[in-house]
């Protein structure tokens, strides 16, 4: 069987699909692929490899009988079309002579019109991809996987033309290089569907945070979350401002683009002209970014009609149109869907389907759309990179030894949260003989056993940390390495890479020693058996010692640290109490920090700024660091007036004026208060980031007020922890360096990847957070618990619950209901509601339920319940039934 031409969309889903098996792909095809699509060729190579498929490469350039030279007058493409009839036809016969009684066919697919023709007059039985597939009576499914190829599926669009052409790519190029256009990554908003960013790709410093606003169906011209597009300005007097309105696309008049207008038209709304942002229209895409997307199905209200619309879960992605003969299987369920193209005369772009994940709510299934949409890589590892793991049982051997020193005589301990297997540092102190400490942070020596470039290598690069879901860990390494060889459990020997200080007891570091070593970690503690042989009266150990002198100098380096103006902020982390036997939530509380907790950071950051210090030196142009951006003045508006208004004064013009103005703001009479200001600032903050030294001159870290920081502490769930070791182990001649660690290009390649893989795996992390809360409020009923003001809105209060580290909004104004009279104060901040004021940090009561109206978007509800304020507050009692459950579902339950 043949497969030849350009892959179209859906083809390459229904090679995967199990049901396709026994193909031959032939060599001059993968080279077509490979030119035309390198994920669809990686695809294909994947499929090649699973030896269940039964496919096989065959090498027809290579092969005497197969072979043909291109004719004079012959373009390549003719000539490949002949190369694929000429091997289809010597495989027919080749297999006739094989086998006289066992009459194998080889059939040939393709989708080039010309060659098909071509090779039936040649005697080959060639046939399209749709015409094989339909024949394929027993899997009727896979024809929903087919694009909406055929050219009568397009007649059912209306012929209106909606949107204008997009401009070819040379055309585009030349426009933006003598700058009529501007090119920029197209950011759709989760607000409003009629609105985007256009954030422009600039080379300049200065023009690096240039972004322009497109408004309105047309200008927005097809172009999808993330694409790369090319904009034209438009004239001033046609630029807008940001809408403050939220617009979702009900999808109810799918191709009314009349009614779209009228809703265009509520964007401009009342704007003064200091509002105005540079406003523009997509005149072409660039690149398209398109990935599978995960959502529901909105079953078409047309009873037999097998064309539907697709919602997406991530509400920056518009609706997509699908053919499907299987629309009542996939109601309520989580689908996945590929975009295929977007034609000017539809209002939505069309798509297949892929594939079906499950149930919407079901726990297995929502992880995984949670982590398909956060793009978190989590299948499991693949072969080729298991192949590079250590064979077992292992051991310490001679070789490994070689520049290691040994110290497995230490009283080296771990101390983590329960239940954690994947230990990454452990921590020694002794006093030496001359009367000063010893202390070390041991960390395990990841970096030998995965070596650079391998397929190990590449995966644990591509994935970029670990990410721990609420009941689940994606592992960036395998197993074997994350839970043993690298892991330093207790009373097993474990290679490491150890810094080792010496300190006087004022914990002033006299001297700083790099070194590979070999360690036995004597005890795996949790904070809080830490903390309780610290405090012990009779305990006196070893162990207990080494960590008491460990407390007493993470005091001192903390209080320093602090002195130099490091932030002590807040953030209310959730813990949840699962059920052994379901695995549902059943409790919810904030987790509580131990002394230990602290004891542990503070060396973790030591070394992580002794390390950075040793590889700058190093390496001045290529070492990887990490930096925290001082936030610009306008971003502390909110936390300024915040505390004004509780009369208190922040101060923000350094990072330790705002640590200082912190520690002071404390109110007798609200002890909640101090926590709720740094839990804002936290707010207030820009992110971390990953970058190269070599391609930026400020290092500053302004969270931990260091001049230079870097991650080395974690190698087990952190790639970045990885390079630094390898940069390190250079630095020391412990290990060899190799070319794409001096590159500083390839390095902030890599940064690019990590910042984006570590960014995501935070949101993944929130949106597991989140489902998990959902559960416990579904099990739990309706709750009333108290809460305080974090942010007033115009029309809404985000209110946070300190029992269940839990935020939401509590909104006046609702559909259907009577509008009540709202005044907004963005001074204050205040919000005034038919009499009652509400400022930042004032205590209010909600109650707390789960709305499960949108199936695709359960979400937690909160209402005021206190102060009363008449027609707003709800009544304390309610009934305990789920507010607007779908009747379907109600229907279920009663069943």
């Amino acid at each position: 069987m043949w497969h030849k031409g350009k892959p179209r969309p859906g083809e390459i889903d229904v090679l995967e699909d199990p049901a396709i098996r026994n193909v031959i792909v032939l060599q001059t095809v993968l080279q077509e692929v490979r030119n035309r699509s390198a994920p669809v060729y990686k695809r294909i190579r994947d499929v090649t490899n699973n030896q269940e498929k039964h496919f096989y490469t065959f090498t027809n350039e290579h092969h005497r009988e197969t072979y043909v030279e291109q004719e004079q007058g012959e373009n390549a493409n003719d000539r490949n079309d002949r190369a694929i009839r000429v091997a289809a036809k010597w495989y027919n016969e080749h297999l006739k002579k094989m086998s006289e009684e066992n009459q194998l066919q080889v059939i040939f697919i393709t989708n080039d019109r010309k060659n098909k023709e071509k090779a039936v007059e040649e005697g080959i039985p060639a046939f399209t991809c749709e015409e094989y597939i339909k024949s394929l009576t027993a899997n009727p499914e896979l024809i929903d996987r087919l694009a909406c190829l055929s050219d009568e599926g397009n007649e059912i669009e209306s012929g209106k033309i909606i949107f204008s052409e997009h401009l070819p790519l040379s055309k585009l190029q030349q426009g933006i290089k003598s700058g009529v256009y501007l090119q920029g990554t197209y950011r759709a908003s989760r607000e409003n569907y009629l609105e985007a960013t256009v954030w422009i790709h600039g080379d300049t410093e200065e023009n690096k945070e240039a972004s322009i606003i497109v408004q309105g169906l047309k200008h927005l011209n097809r172009a999808i979350h993330e694409d790369i597009v090319a904009v034209e300005l438009l004239p001033k007097s046609q630029w807008v401002a940001p809408s403050s309105v939220v617009l979702q696309d009900d999808g109810q008049n799918e191709d009314d683009v009349e009614k779209e207008e009228e809703r265009e038209h509520m964007l401009k709304t009342a704007i003064n002209e200091k509002m105005l942002k540079p406003t523009g229209r997509v005149v072409g895409i660039i690149k398209r970014n398109w990935r599978p997307y995960c959502g529901m199905l909105s079953k078409s209200a047309i009873k037999e009609s097998r064309r539907h619309l697709f919602t997406p879960a991530d509400k920056r992605i518009p609706r997509i149109r699908i053919e499907t003969r299987q629309a009542s299987a996939l109601d309520g369920r989580r689908i996945i869907v590929a975009i295929d193209g977007w034609p000017r005369n539809s209002r939505y772009p069309n798509g297949h389907f892929v594939k079906n994940l499950g149930d919407v709510g079901e726990k297995e299934t929502e992880t995984e759309v949670l982590l398909l949409e956060h793009d978190v890589p989590h299948q499991p590892f693949s072969q080729a990179v298991l192949s590079f793991l250590p064979k077992m049982p292992w051991s310490i051997t001679e070789n490994d030894m070689k520049n290691r020193e040994d110290l497995r005589h230490l009283c080296v301990c771990s101390v983590d949260p329960p239940g954690c297997t994947d230990i990454d540092d452990a921590l020694h102190c002794r006093e030496l003989k001359n009367g000063n400490l010893e202390v070390g942070v041991h960390i395990a020596d990841v970096s030998h056993f995965i070596r650079p470039g391998n397929a190990l290598d590449q995966e644990s690069a591509r994935r970029g940390t670990t990410v721990y879901l609420c009941e689940k860990r994606i592992d960036m390494v395998p197993e074997l390495l994350s839970s043993n060889l690298c892991s330093l459990r207790c009373n097993v020997d474990r290679l490491a890479f150890s810094c080792i200080w010496e300190m006087n007891y004022n914990a002033e570091i006299l001297k700083t020693r790099f070194t590979k070593s070999v360690i036995n970690s004597k005890a795996s503690l949790t904070y809080a058996e830490a903390q309780m042989r610290i405090d012990s009266a009779t305990m006196n150990d070893d162990i207990t010692t080494s960590l008491r002198g460990l407390n007493k100098l993470a005091k001192i380096l903390k209080k320093g640290r602090i002195e130099k103006g490091a932030l002590t902020l807040s953030s209310p982390e959730v813990r949840f109490h699962m059920d052994s036997e379901t695995h549902d939530p059943i409790d919810l509380q904030t987790k509580e920090l131990r002394e230990t907790n602290s004891m542990v950071e503070e060396f973790m950051l030591l070394a992580n700024i002794s390390v950075a210090k040793k590889i700058h030196e190093e390496f001045s142009e290529h070492a990887l660091l990490r930096k925290h951006p001082a936030p610009p003045p306008s971003n502390y508006e909110i936390l300024v007036k915040a505390a004004k208004s509780k009369h208190l004064e922040i101060k923000t013009d350094t990072a330790k004026s705002l640590a200082d103005s912190l520690d002071r703001a404390e109110s007798p009479a609200f002890p909640y208060l101090n926590t709720l200001l740094r839990i804002l600032a936290t707010r207030c903050m820009m992110q971390a980031v990953y970058f190269c030294s070599g391609m930026d001159n400020d290092f500053h870290h302004y969270g931990l007020a260091s001049p230079i920081y870097t991650h080395f502490t974690s190698p087990i769930r952190r790639y970045a922890d990885i390079i630094v070791h390898r940069l390190l182990a250079v630095a020391i001649g412990a290990d060899c360096t190799y070319p794409e660690l001096t590159d500083k290009h390839k390095l902030a390649d890599i940064c690019k990847n990590l910042n984006f893989r570590h960014k995501m795996a935070q949101y993944a992390q929130r949106a597991s957070v989140a489902f998990h809360t959902q559960l416990f409020f579904k099990s739990k009923g309706i709750v009333s618990e108290e809460a305080y003001i974090l942010f007033v809105r115009k029309n809404a209060i985000v209110v946070l619950i300190p029992k269940y580290g839990l935020e939401g909004t509590v909104f006046f104004e609702e559909k259907d209901k009577p509008k009540p009279q709202l005044v907004y104060d963005d001074e204050t901040p205040s919000l005034k509601i038919e009499g009652t004021v509400f400022h930042v940090f004032d205590k209010v009561k909600v109650k707390i339920m789960l709305d499960s109206s949108n199936l695709q978007h359960q979400k937690i509800r909160m209402a005021l319940v206190e102060p009363q304020i008449p027609g707003i507050s709800i009544p304390n009692e309610i009934s305990n039934m789920d507010i607007n459950e779908p009747e379907e579902k109600k229907r279920k339950l009663e069943k």
